[in-house]
């Protein structure tokens, strides 16, 4: 995307794969200083990623790295959403490409979220965000069945290990385990029943999982709120789900654990959610490449 008289360049980078053929991608606005919300969110739905990133200078009472601090906001085709993944790894990998790899911090709408940048042997550049404090809420039986609905996934199907709940990690995420890989696989919902719902809810996502081993999930996740049937790579998600996990007794409060999501899509991708003992926040990792 060019830059005009009123708009500024847009970058273009996908996140948690180091091919620009997976992963998911965002765009990148380094200086969004002369731009208001409207022109954000038309510069986001012109490019029809679900989210993109607009970065400005810190807010004033921010203690980050001198220079590598900064504000950022998040803009779906839809809407604003308070805090995004994805498009946080995308903005650390064209900062750290332009500053070189190290600290940041970013201030979001959820909190102070910082990032780590590392650069492998290869040259490829892998961001490691913390999340907020996470937590997680009950959900009612009868928002329960009405996602079912909007799913077409009979309760059956679902995975009884893994109890349904609203987790947050910056943003809110239902999360819904399937008890087999093909019932993940096989997601045709009803968008507008699936929106009105979240929105009512206050959903960013819905965090489809699988587990295939202790540690190795598969997962996918409708965003019919920002005018997205899928979104190929959730990084908020995988911290809510992370703190999900943790607090429900599902994993280790010191664990590792491998997200696999955009493989139905075509856009394979691989997030690492990283959960450490005495510390309630979720860290994610992935790498991220320029499109282009």
């Amino acid at each position: 995307m060019t830059t005009t008289a009123s708009r500024p360049d847009v970058l273009l980078y996908t996140a948690f794969s180091g091919d620009p053929a997976g992963g998911n991608p965002a765009g990148v606005v380094l200086d969004a200083s002369a731009l208001g919300d409207g022109e954000m969110l038309a510069v986001a739905a012109e490019l029809g990623y679900s989210e993109s990133a607009f970065l400005t200078g810190p807010p004033e009472g921010l203690d980050g790295p001198e220079g590598r601090t900064y504000r950022i906001r998040y803009f779906s085709p839809k809407a604003e959403v308070p805090f995004c993944g994805h498009a946080t790894v995308a903005a650390a990998v064209a900062l750290a490409e332009r500053q070189g790899p190290g600290p940041l911090l970013f201030a979001t709408q959820a909190g102070p979220v910082p990032v780590e940048v590392t650069a492998a042997e290869d040259g490829t550049l892998r961001a490691t965000l913390t999340s907020v404090e996470p937590h997680v809420e009950e959900v009612t039986d009868a928002d329960l069945a009405e996602a079912l609905a909007a799913l077409d996934w009979p309760a059956a199907d679902l995975d009884p290990a893994f109890p349904p709940r609203v987790a947050y990690a910056g943003a809110r995420h239902l999360v819904l385990a399937a008890a087999t890989r093909a019932r993940l696989a096989d997601l045709d919902y009803d968008f507008a029943r699936l929106e009105a719902l979240m929105h009512r809810l206050d959903l960013t996502t819905v965090q489809l999982v699988w587990r295939e081993s202790p540690t190795l999930f598969h997962v996918r996740d409708p965003f019919p709120v920002g005018g997205v049937v899928e979104d190929p790579a959730t990084g908020a998600a995988a911290a809510a789900f992370g703190g999900y996990a943790r607090e429900l007794g599902l994993v280790p409060e010191d664990a590792v654990l491998t997200l696999r999501q955009g493989e139905d899509l075509g856009r394979p991708g691989e997030l690492t959610v990283t959960l450490r003992a005495g510390d309630p926040r979720v860290r994610v990792s992935g790498a991220g490449v320029r499109i282009g």
